[in-house]
C-alpha cells in the first residue's frame, strides 16, 4: 500500500511517507525511552526528531559484504576500490582492510598508506586501516608511533587528535598531509570504500559522516552523528589541516580521554560560511571546552578486548 511506503532521504536523513507527501517519521516528543511510539508528522528540516542518522550495525563481526547487481556478494563496498571490507580477525602488516574503528583513547584506527614513503595526496584513494588493537584484520600501529593522543566525546561526535612519527605507518618524511573522508570527489570516498565504525553511540555503529587529516607529524579524526553530522564533519576544507578543521589539544607527551562540548562547525562564522580559497582566510574557531579528563602514561598496541567488539 502506498500509505505504508517510506523513503529514506540520504540528504537530510529523514524517513518520508509517500512521494512528495510532506509527512515524515517523527520521534514523539523527542523521547528516547524504550517503548516510546513513533508518529507521522509534517516534515521539517529543522526538527531533530525526524533525523534518523545514528548509523547501522556492522555486519557479521568485522566482515562487511555487499551485493552486486547479479546478486553475488563482494568484499568491497565500492566497485573501484583496491582494498577489502572483508577483513576477518587476523591482523597483518600487509593487510588491505579499509574498515576503521573509533572507540576510545586506547582503541582507534587511522587511514594511512599501504606502501612506505608515500604522500597522502598521491595515495588518498588507496589508504588502508592501521589500528592500535590487533584482531580486526587490519594493520597495527607500531609501538613508538604515537607521542600524544587526545580523545573527546561530545553529544554529536567522537574525535581523536594527536602527534607522533607517522613515517612508521608509511607516510613520507616531510609530507604536510591531506584529508580523508567518506565522499571524495566522486562519492566513492577517500579511501575508496573506506568505512568507519564505533561503539560510542551504539554497538558497532557505522558513521556515515567522518573526516580525517594526517601528515608526517600529526593527525585528527572525527566521526559524527545526528542532525548536525554533515556540518560538524565537513570535508570541503581539505588543505586547511588539523589545527584549523579540528582545534583541540595536540600536546606531545599527554594521553587523555575527555568529555566535551561540540565545536563550532568548520567554516561557519555566525550566519556566514567561508569557502576554501576565498581571501582572507578566517582564523580557526576556538577549541571547545572539555572536562572529566582521565590520563594514561602512554598507549601501546595490544589484542582487541572482547567487550570492545
Amino acid at each position: 500500500m502506498a500509505s505504508q511506503q517510506f523513503w529514506y532521504d540520504a540528504w537530510d536523513f529523514t524517513l518520508s511517507q509517500w512521494t512528495d507527501g510532506g509527512k515524515c517519521v517523527d520521534l514523539t516528543d523527542g523521547d528516547l525511552s524504550d517503548g516510546n511510539p513513533i508518529q507521522i508528522w509534517s516534515c521539517s528540516a529543522s526538527n531533530p526528531n525526524q533525523v534518523w542518522n545514528v548509523g547501522y550495525p556492522e555486519a557479521d563481526q568485522y566482515t562487511i559484504t555487499t551485493t552486486t547487481e547479479d546478486d553475488s556478494t563482494s568484499d568491497k563496498s565500492e566497485d573501484t576500490q583496491v582494498g577489502t571490507t572483508s577483513c576477518g580477525t587476523a591482523s597483518s602488516q600487509h593487510s588491505k582492510c579499509r574498515i576503521a574503528w573509533i572507540n576510545s583513547l586506547e582503541d582507534f584506527c587511522l587511514f594511512a598508506p599501504q606502501n612506505p614513503n608515500s604522500n597522502i595526496g598521491d595515495t588518498e584513494r588507496e589508504e588502508v586501516s592501521w589500528c592500535t588493537k590487533s584482531g580486526r584484520g587490519t594493520r597495527v600501529i607500531p609501538d613508538g608511533t604515537l607521542d600524544g593522543v587526545h580523545f573527546v566525546q561530545t553529544p554529536d561526535y567522537v574525535q581523536i587528535t594527536g602527534v607522533g612519527d607517522f613515517t612508521m605507518i608509511n607516510i613520507r618524511e616531510g609530507d604536510a598531509g591531506g584529508e580523508l573522508d567518506p565522499h571524495g570527489a566522486d562519492g566513492n570516498g577517500n579511501p575508496i570504500g573506506g568505512l568507519v565504525f564505533g561503539n560510542t553511540f551504539g554497538a558497532n555503529i557505522q558513521y556515515h559522516e567522518w573526516t580525517q587529516f594526517i601528515s608526517e607529524g600529526e593527525f585528527c579524526i572525527r566521526a559524527c552523528v545526528g542532525p548536525k553530522a554533515a556540518k560538524l564533519c565537513q570535508h570541503i576544507y581539505d588543505v586547511m589541516g588539523c589545527y584549523w578543521n579540528m582545534p583541540a589539544n595536540y600536546d606531545e607527551g599527554v594521553f587523555e580521554s575527555c568529555q566535551g562540548d561540540d565545536a563550532l562547525p568548520m567554516g561557519v562564522y555566525g550566519t556566514s560560511t567561508w569557502y576554501q580559497g576565498v581571501r582572507p582566510t578566517p582564523r580557526a574557531h576556538p577549541q571547545a571546552s572539555s572536562s572529566r579528563c582521565r590520563t594514561l602514561p602512554t598507549i601501546t598496541s595490544g589484542p582487541l578486548r572482547k567487550n570492545s567488539a
